[in-house]
């Protein structure tokens, strides 16, 4: 095999134990050493707060002053609070340090090969490098790199869970194969948290392609009903999934503004309502994550930028349709028809006794509203600049307030410009702006997380027989002779080839064959994967010696006893034409019937030229009412020819 060098110079392939899998970055194992440090700095915090509880402890039981006992207990509530949000971050801080520690599949090698020779008469042994792959790609999908490589990485990996539930997971049994969810930390027997946990790891690797996101959470919602904790509960998808959608219609509208807005009226009009469509978008986040019980599952820190959020672009939009109207006054030279039907278009609803045409022709109408919307908009701000003072964590942010403050002293800059301190001062209320996007945000499933794969363990059989949830005998080794050429029994279907017809008096039966077996080897040759015609072809030279096939017939999973075969041949019950049977009339009397000659079972020149019988003369009642049956069996035309649709001869 050649070597594929990667971009950081690690060799991908060529046998070396040193090597990385195309999307794996090593170098995020080095993120354990950043987890121990931030541990230790929450212990240090932790035992503080411990201190300061025990003080406050000892002093409540010193005191009999009734204010002094307040105001300890208010501090005791203060501190264990502290305390709770403390160790809640150090649990969740210890789960991820155990994600870099531990193997997240408990002895799967051992289990395998044990449940291989159980279930498929396999050496379990001969499949080592098949379940080493397996685990070498679960290790790499562990440090997954930020890029399509490594999304790409973990969709081959999910892509394969299916195909090891099939094998592997039985639905009636277990089997003592157990995989660790990487982000619930429960041992998991069906694979259905191990699914969970890498479309989520997929979303994650998503998050710089915001529309897909949703799509993967969208995937997780309808898809997978078992919940190991309400993080992962539809209520909080979700949300998660209108959170990312708003992301989205954020990042659309900063597509939009980054590369500058023309002052003009139509443009100014189209992006105030591009902004109050995200601020829509996030106002729905915001009361989607202030329901029960999402909100105590929701860090505040969330909640709080949805609100910011919602009032910063709603205030955007206000500032946009008051420039519209404050700068751009109706001249002799514009469309006075396309500016209506814009700022009808815009509003919900105009103040009464307004229409759109007098807020464009009249310039102290047009002053008016654009005033209100100016007045509105910081407001707005305001409301956002306090928000953003509420919270610990967006304090931190400086970036965001120092755009917060700006957009509101470009507002107060504005309505400085407007202001008249002879007029009376006149606060209606702005009409509300009407949202609109020419480029909606919506969810898709990427196409990098469902990547096509090749089974691992295809060695094993067609999964459609060959699976955890089907049963079958032990194989049998039956000796085949041919008789003029015919073996006794025809063959149907593909990956595996079925024995159908069989002849009670053939040799292969006489030696254990039965009808509905499934021939899995013909000599040292595997036919798990063959076709019928393959298959007739290994089977087309066996003389009177013989050839030795393997079988196994399907048991019913209810009883353990192998399934009864129910055929047909030429449309005919099995009981007339299992093989066409002609009794000797010397020989009627005999207990040991003697068959006629019989047609071919590979009449390779035939082929095609007849039809198969589809009618049968059955035999007649005589004048007493009693059927013939001591008379000879009525023979039938021959059915030597190959029927494509069967697949019998």
């Amino acid at each position: 095999m050649t070597d594929a060098l990667l971009s950081n110079g690690i060799n991908d392939g060529g046998g070396d134990k040193n090597y990385f899998k195309k999307g794996c970055n090593p170098f995020a194992q080095t993120g354990r050493s950043k987890l121990q440090n931030t541990r230790a700095s929450l212990n240090q915090q932790i035992i503080k707060q411990m201190r300061m509880r025990a003080g406050a402890e000892n002093l409540l039981k010193a005191t009999s002053n009734s204010k002094v006992k307040e105001m300890v207990l208010l501090e005791l509530s203060y501190v264990n609070s502290n305390l709770q949000l403390l160790m809640s971050e150090l649990e969740g801080l210890n789960s991820s340090v155990e994600v870099y520690q531990n193997n997240h599949v408990a002895d799967l090698s051992s289990l395998s090969f044990d449940f291989i020779l159980e279930h498929y008469s396999e050496d379990g042994k001969t499949f080592e490098d098949e379940i080493a792959d397996f685990m070498d790609l679960r290790q790499a999908c562990r440090t997954p790199s930020r890029s399509e490589a490594g999304v790409e990485l973990l969709g081959k990996y999910y892509s394969h869970l299916p195909l090891i539930e099939s094998r592997f997971f039985s639905p009636t049994r277990q089997t003592g194969i157990f995989f660790t969810c990487g982000f619930c930390y429960v041992a998991d027997p069906d694979l259905r948290l191990e699914k969970r946990n890498f479309l989520a790891l997929i979303r994650f690797q998503l998050v710089p392609t915001a529309l897909s996101c949703p799509g993967v959470l969208n995937n997780l919602k309808e898809t997978f009903t078992h919940t190991p904790s309400y993080d992962m509960s539809p209520a909080m998808l979700s949300m998660l999934i209108r959170l990312m959608l708003a992301q989205a219609q954020e990042c659309l509208f900063e597509k939009i503004a980054l590369p500058g807005i023309r002052n003009q009226f139509y443009s100014l009009m189209k992006v105030a309502q591009e902004a109050a469509k995200v601020s829509e978008i996030y106002d729905q986040v915001h009361q989607c994550m202030i329901q029960t019980p999402v909100k105590d599952n929701v860090p505040f820190f969330w909640s709080t930028m949805s609100q910011i959020k919602t009032n910063h672009y709603r205030s955007m939009a206000h500032y946009f349709v008051a420039s519209a109207l404050l700068d751009h006054q109706l001249g002799p030279g514009d469309d006075e028809d396309k500016q209506e039907k814009t700022l009808s278009q815009v509003y919900d609803s105009l103040p009464e006794g307004c229409t759109a045409l007098d807020i464009l022709k009249k310039k102290d109408e047009r002053q008016r509203i654009g005033k209100a919307h100016i007045r509105r908009a910081i407001f707005g701000h305001e409301e956002a600049l306090r928000i953003y003072g509420l919270c610990k964590n967006t304090n931190n942010l400086e970036v965001l307030q120092e755009i917060l403050k700006a957009s509101h002293q470009r507002s107060v800059n504005k309505h400085s410009e407007n202001e008249n301190e002879e007029e009376f001062a006149d606060y209606m209320e702005a009409p509300k702006i009407i949202s609109k996007t020419e480029h909606k945000a919506e969810m898709e499933f990427p196409a990098a997380a469902k990547v096509k794969v090749i089974d691992f363990f295809q060695r094993l059989g067609p999964q459609s027989v060959f699976s955890a949830k089907q049963r079958w005998t032990a194989p049998r080794t039956i000796r085949v002779r041919s008789d003029d050429r015919d073996l006794g029994f025809t063959l149907k279907g593909d990956s595996p080839v079925q024995v159908v017809s069989l002849d009670p008096l053939c040799a292969a039966a006489a030696d254990g064959l039965k009808e509905g077996d499934y021939i899995i080897t013909v000599g040292d040759t595997e036919c798990k994967w063959m076709s019928v015609s393959d298959v007739m072809r290994l089977l087309k030279d066996v003389d009177e010696e013989g050839i030795d096939i393997q079988v196994v017939s399907m048991m019913d999973n209810s009883t353990a006893m192998p399934t009864k075969s129910a055929t047909f041949c030429g449309n005919l019950p099995k009981t007339y034409s299992m093989i066409c049977l002609a009794y000797n009339e010397d020989d009627k009397n005999s207990k040991v019937r003697k068959v006629a000659k019989k047609s071919s079972f590979l009449s390779w020149g035939l082929k095609n030229k007849m039809k198969s019988a589809s009618t049968l003369s059955l035999p007649t009642a005589d004048k007493a009412g009693a059927l013939p049956w001591n008379k000879p069996c009525p023979t039938f035309p021959s059915s030597s020819s190959y029927n494509n649709d069967s697949g019998l001869y």
